[in-house]
């Protein structure tokens, strides 16, 4: 499995942002108040990255210890962890596509949606480093039974065939 790319978390963070802020226009334009996150969703975003971090530590203390640790239970952590970067930037960029809409109208944004919109930027990008760090606890060494890749075995040309009788 390969690592959480930077570029997939960008291009995820851009298009909730654009997503965030055609939200808000549709709702303006509908006459309707614009979206402000509840408060709550920053502390619950900051409590997955350390669940994360918190299933990663036993795989990461195994690694270095040398001792087995089943495999399974590296996936799993993994596995939420790249799930939890993944939506990290997504509502990162969600975030940010709402505090700029609210920041583009001619009028001064009340200070307690400011205050939602930049404390869910943070505490996304607080989830996407948790997630990402946690991702890195999760990299297990290489198992020494595992044989080196080889180069393929070469496919039989026709002279191989029909020889044996």
């Amino acid at each position: 499995m390969r690592r959480t790319s930077a570029a997939v978390l960008l291009v995820l963070a851009l298009l909730a942002g654009g997503a965030g802020f055609l939200l808000d226009h549709l709702l303006t334009t509908m006459g309707r108040a614009t979206f402000t996150p509840s408060l709550f969703l920053p502390v619950l975003l900051v409590i997955v990255g350390v669940v994360c971090l918190a299933l990663a530590w036993p795989v990461r203390r195994s690694v270095r210890s040398g001792t087995r640790i089943d495999p399974f239970r590296a996936l799993r952590a993994v596995t939420l962890a790249r799930a939890s970067s993944l939506f990290g930037a997504i509502m990162a960029g969600f975030g940010a596509g709402l505090l700029v809409f609210l920041l583009s109208r001619p009028i001064d944004p009340q200070v307690g949606s400011t205050v939602a919109m930049i404390a869910l930027i943070a505490s996304a990008i607080v989830l996407v480093v948790a997630a990402l760090v946690a991702e890195q606890f999760c990299t297990l060494p290489k198992d020494p039974d595992d044989p080196e890749p080889r180069d393929p075995a070469p496919e039989p040309g026709p002279e191989g065939y029909g020889t044996e009788h």
